[in-house]
């Protein structure tokens, strides 16, 4: 059992090949989970996707067992917010087994992206594409997450209640219209939950969406740590320190 927790550790936590090779077959995983999401709210309430469902609840307890094993603070890691969401979302998973209906706490799932972020290293060392764009890319990936869990939110709270709202693409297209302040109102939430819901998604939506838009057509500036400060991002020509004035080496290729 001891060589077993050691391996897991390597895999989860060490910076060989192989351990980054798991975490991203893990990140694969993740969105593979994401996509099952979004397909299976074309077929919902079918006894093909409650045994689907079984499988990913299944995947997602034995990762969350894992990693309370090789953890050195059990109690600190069940407090953690993407733990503690990983939880809710394992045992909407499994709820459907055991005969109840917690589908609408799904959604949360997709917060595992979340605390994959920490792959961004490795992922910067591994893709120059991923190193020179990563504020973009990490602007996008959030602004993913807000859209994919309200359109979430927006099906399971109208599916049953909304004939306009019958799956996930009709959930999406309600959300992006609403973000977009576009307000077509061939679909509207009913019912006072799908109004709050709508508020939601218009207040908290449309800052993620300035705030990407900023990113993408903003100077662009490279991540290079000053060595005396610490302040982390310049502009990509910048020869000294704008906060402290250090002289700065900023390599040509871009972001480091």
């Amino acid at each position: 059992m001891a060589n077993l927790k050691a391996r897991l550790e390597e895999l989860y936590e060490g910076e060989s090949n192989a351990a980054h090779t798991f975490r991203y077959a893990l990140l694969a995983l993740d969105v593979l989970t994401i996509v099952y999401l979004v397909v299976s709210t074309f077929f919902y309430g079918s006894m093909v996707t409650e045994k689907i469902d079984a499988i990913f609840g299944a995947y997602l307890l034995i990762d969350l067992l894992a990693r309370l094993w090789i953890s050195p603070q059990r109690l600190g890691f069940f407090l953690h917010p993407l733990n503690l969401a990983d939880l809710v979302a394992m045992i909407s998973f499994l709820a459907p087994v055991l005969g109840a209906d917690f589908s609408f706490l799904r959604s949360l799932r997709v917060l595992r992206l979340l605390r994959s972020y920490r792959l961004q290293q490795k992922l910067g060392q591994d893709f120059p594409y991923f190193k020179r764009n990563q504020d973009v890319i990490l602007s996008a990936v959030n602004l993913f997450i807000f859209i994919f869990v309200m359109t979430e939110a927006v099906f399971v709270s109208q599916f049953a209640v909304n004939e306009n709202v019958k799956n996930f693409l009709d959930a999406m297209y309600f959300t992006i219209t609403t973000l977009t302040t576009t307000g077509f109102g061939d679909i509207t939430l009913q019912g006072q939950s799908g109004r709050l819901l709508s508020i939601l998604i218009m207040v908290f939506g449309v800052s993620l969406f300035l705030r990407l838009i900023q990113t993408i057509f903003r100077p662009s500036r490279v991540r290079y740590p000053c060595p005396n400060c610490g302040l982390s991002h310049h502009e990509r020509d910048a020869i000294h320190c704008k906060h402290c004035g250090t002289v700065l080496n900023i390599p040509n290729e871009g972001n480091v």
